[in-house]
């Protein structure tokens, strides 16, 4: 779809904003994640010398006017962006509904020449934005018919132009994978589910659990992923005539395998198939009627809505409001309203009507009992959820299972990671459902040759996803130095596959294996590793299950840090991150906690560099702004240590600033998994296990598993959109064996967004945006890694 044009690249500091204005406003349902769009928007259009406004209440405010839209400066929007909800208000808006309130909207924003609405918000208030713009010429001719304009303004301001983020907690927007605050709220759901846990399992109790989602599920269903429920309910898919039966067998069948807790989360939207509604009063009271469980109804509200943005968010919403400014630059009188969204990896530009046509398409075919239909429209990462949730949640009688007679071993490898149980149980039940024995092996390949190796059960995994670290025990030791005794174990144990979780040692071990194939024939049988590392430097993939966890963790960290810096005034903190030489995490930590500078060891600084960010500080500490915060990856560069950066600007910013410095270590390799890690593991970690079912297939001959070819040992990764598997032969030429990291890294790419967002002028590669795509129904084989 690219013409030849497109070869040069495109940079943004071409584009100006000189003479244009930008507003910004929020409406709607606030959604965690807001204010960082707002700041990014603001600085941005700063950056491009557009000026910017506040509106603020939202639609109101655009009616209202007066103080309620104002310019604003750089400043305007420093701290904001650890705040939830958003700083600028919102109001639902009666007025702005007619055609009244609609051409007072257009005489304020004219009279201020604003031309350029951002508009975050659902999908009502983007549909009223999309109104607003196609009357815009009809309501200035009106306004100069009246006397209040002059012929001038009607030519100089004659065109609209509207962007749209979309901020719903819900992410009940088609077209756009996820919304902002989506990520957050899951974060509160699983803080509370985690809690809850632990006292139902000291009761033996039941908990129903309703979640917010009036029209959408996904809110329930990817926390019921996350944290195993034993049932949800959801709108897009009822549950099947004589529901009651089959959900209190299955819960009565968990309490004799001695699970002590049932949780069962409900979507306030729930419906059965003739389009009533499911409470959570009425799921307890037929709990209670029906099995006695003492069971407790807890509504999580507007706690879902609340509490500072996550990581995801943070990061979701910067490069969105970055790219809302560059598609408002570059509108034509021709191009339709658009939305700024992820699709997997990638931030793309659709249609704004297409999206919410689509959107409401979904509303109908639920009011019309087309519920498979409502799952397809609501999209791919959708159905996917749906479809490994009903995959993992329910085993099937031991009669009813197939038998393939195949032994497949799955092990962690290299340094634990959030998220990696997650994965391990998705691979064990998935594997179990397939027909094949699987079997755990204890601390990594070290466990493998000392025959650290069990079998392990459907009920084995039960609630292993909302545990950190790693169960089944990991180590960093590889495969070669044990080659002969491993061989031996997979010969004992009759091993036919072998699934590897972890990071750049995994990756490593697998090279090793395939490499020693040749001499011993127990390994030609299929290998998959899935990528799972704090680092995210495995070569193949753009996220590693259990980044996403230490993200959080960093930036939870430096919000406090920043804090106490602003108590203080006049500090700069100088933080040490983890990732060996990858800077995955200092630079989206950077970006996610609104830092100053990020060193890293993919981007090489010197001491020229080093004087810049302290004068940059300097300049700083003149505003209201006055506090510093630097993240470093722990091996940036091995002269420029912590400690001597942290010298370095004790000594320079001395009179004006004084230094700490803040060494994260460990801490970010624990905790409970986030919410992306949980989904992101079981989903990538099913998916690997039916590739190992296929190439089994494949490889079955004459009563025996051979396989020796380079596709049948693969790293399952997500590539922009799509999760794929490739060869780890094919890898090599991709990967930095020194540094161990990948030779292209695709956040290089968000460096830039960075340094904008914290005022140093810097180059900025837009080739990627720009392209207005359409909705499109994916065809079923289509993948995203989208979570």
């Amino acid at each position: 779809s690219r013409s030849a044009m497109d070869h040069q690249p495109k940079f943004f500091e071409n584009l100006s904003g000189a003479g244009k204005a930008i507003a910004v406003l929020t409406s709607g349902g606030d959604a965690q994640g807001m204010n960082a769009a707002v700041r990014a928007v603001v600085r941005m259009g700063i950056y491009v010398n557009a000026k910017v406004y506040f509106i603020y209440e939202g639609y109101q405010g655009v009616v209202d006017g007066g103080d309620n839209i104002v310019e604003v400066s750089w400043e305007s929007v420093s701290s904001i962006l650890q705040v939830g909800g958003t700083v600028i208000g919102s109001a639902r808006c009666k007025s702005f509904r007619t055609r009244e309130g609609r051409l007072q909207a257009a005489l304020n924003l004219v009279q201020r020449g604003i031309t350029n609405l951002c508009v975050i918000g659902g999908d009502g208030s983007l549909t009223g934005a999309n109104l607003f713009r196609e009357e815009w010429s009809g309501l200035l001719e009106e306004l100069a018919q009246k006397g209040k304009i002059d012929a001038e303004a009607v030519k100089k301001y004659a065109y609209l132009n509207i962007v749209g983020m979309v901020g719903s907690i819900d992410n009940d927007f088609c077209g756009t994978d996820m919304t902002i605050g989506t990520d957050s709220a899951l974060h509160r759901i699983i803080e509370v589910v985690d809690a809850i846990m632990t006292t139902a399992q000291s009761h033996q109790r039941t908990f129903v659990l309703e979640v917010m989602g009036r029209h959408c599920g996904y809110l329930a269903l990817v926390s019921a992923l996350a944290c195993g429920a034993d049932w949800v309910f959801i709108p897009e898919y009822p549950p099947e005539e004589g529901w009651e039966d089959t959900m209190c067998v299955k819960l009565s069948e968990n309490r004799a395998r001695k699970k002590r807790l049932n949780i069962i989360i409900v979507a306030e939207g729930a419906i059965d198939s003739h389009n009533k509604p499911i409470t959570s009063e009425k799921v307890k009271d037929l709990v209670v009627q029906r099995l006695g469980f003492d069971t407790r109804v807890t509504i999580l509200g507007h706690v879902q809505r609340g509490g500072t943005p996550s990581a995801f968010d943070r990061i979701l919403a910067s490069r969105m409001g970055v790219e809302a400014v560059l598609a408002l630059l570059e509108a034509t009188p021709d191009t339709p309203a658009c939305v700024v969204s992820l699709s997997g990896n990638q931030a793309v530009r659709l249609p704004l009507m297409e999206c919410v046509q689509m959107t409401q398409e979904v509303q109908k075919a639920m009011d019309e009992g087309r519920f498979l239909e409502a799952v397809r429209l609501r999209g791919r990462s959708f159905e996917n959820n749906l479809n490994t949730y009903k995959l993992l949640s329910h085993k099937r009688p031991d009669a009813e299972l197939p038998k393939t007679n195949f032994n497949v071993a799955v092990l962690n490898v290299g340094a634990p990671a959030a998220g990696m149980n997650a994965a391990v149980r998705a691979a064990v039940r998935v594997g179990i459902t397939e027909g094949h024995k699987i079997f755990a092996v204890i601390d990594g390949f070290e466990g493998f040759a000392r025959g650290k190796i069990k079998e392990i059960s459907w009920g084995d995994v039960g609630g292993w996803t909302g545990q950190g670290g790693s169960i089944l025990g990991t180590k960093r030791t590889l495969p070669a130095k044990y080659l002969e005794k491993i061989a031996e174990q997979m010969r004992t144990n009759n091993i036919n596959a072998l699934m590897v979780i972890g990071g750049f040692e995994a990756y490593l071990g697998l090279l090793e294996l395939s490499a020693a194939r040749e001499k011993y024939d127990e390994f030609c049988v299929p290998m998959v590793m899935v990528p799972a590392t704090v680092s995210n430097n495995v070569p193949g993939s753009d996220f590693s299950i259990g980044a996403d966890t230490a993200l959080n963790t960093i930036t939870d960290t430096c919000d406090r840090i920043k804090q106490s810096a602003s108590g203080t005034k006049r500090r700069v903190f100088i933080i040490e991150t983890m990732g060996g030489y990858c800077g995955y995490l200092a630079n989206m930590g950077a970006l996610a906690a609104g830092a100053d500078a990020a060193y890293i060891f993919e981007e090489q600084f010197d001491i020229r560099e080093l004087q810049a960010n302290v004068e940059h500080l300097t300049e700083k500490m003149k505003t209201s702004i006055q506090r510093g915060l630097v993240l470093r990856n722990e091996n940036c560069n091995e002269n420029y240590t912590t400690d001597f950066i942290y010298q370095l600007y004790s000594e320079e910013g001395k009179g004006v600033f004084d230094c700490r410095k803040n060494v994260l270590g460990h801490m970010q390799q624990g905790g409970a998994p986030s919410p992306f890690d949980r989904n992101f593991g079981t989903k990538i970690s099913a998916k690997a296990m039916q590739w190992i079912s296929k190439k089994l297939k494949e490889t079955y001959r004459k009563g025996k598993v051979f396989a020796n070819t380079d596709d049948s040992v693969c790293l399952l990764g997500m590539r922009r959109r799509n999760l794929v598997f490739q060869p780890v032969a094919e890898l090599k030429s991709e990967t930095d064996f020194v540094h161990r990291i990948p030779k292209e890294q695709w956040w290089l790419k968000l460096r830039p967004l960075m340094k904008i967002l914290a005022k140093y002028k810097t180059s900025y590669d837009v080739s990627d945006s720009g392209q207005l795509e359409h909705v499109a129904m994916l065809p079923k084989e289509a993948e995203t890694g989208a979570i």
